[in-house]
């Protein structure tokens, strides 16, 4: 078991995205392992609210000291929100990534992905074997 705080009520995905579902609106952000191997992020660019994003589609990246990383979403729809809190203060994502630091919401007709994504206990054992 890491170190890492893992939410149970979450889905991860292996590229270390954490996905909300309430209702059909998918809040995403980066892990707290993420945020971890990263070190500082200094940089975060998203797509504009408005624009389509498919499944597996990159909808941003994140940039540390250490490494740029796209970022993924796991399903198909319209961007509603953009956290732009981030472009001023990306180490809220450091500090706070399940919290102030999620990234993007994404309403979306297909919630079907999420079913397939890791669950925390499966997450946190993905972690562990890295």
């Amino acid at each position: 078991m890491g170190e890492w705080k893992v939410p149970a009520e979450l889905r991860y995905a292996e590229t270390d995205e954490w996905f909300a579902v309430d209702g059909d609106v998918v809040t995403i952000g980066i892990t707290d392992y993420a945020q971890d191997q990263l070190n500082d992020i200094v940089y975060v660019e998203f797509k504009d609210a408005g624009d389509s994003v498919d499944a597996g589609e990159s909808f941003g990246e994140v940039e540390s000291v250490k490494a740029a990383s796209e970022l993924y979403s796991a399903v198909a729809g319209e961007i509603i929100e953009v956290n732009t809190a981030l472009e001023d203060s990306p180490e809220i994502v450091n500090a706070d990534p399940f919290g102030a630091g999620w990234m993007v919401k994404i309403r979306t007709a297909d919630l079907s992905a999420l079913a397939d994504m890791m669950d925390a206990t499966a997450y946190d054992a993905y972690c562990d074997s890295r």
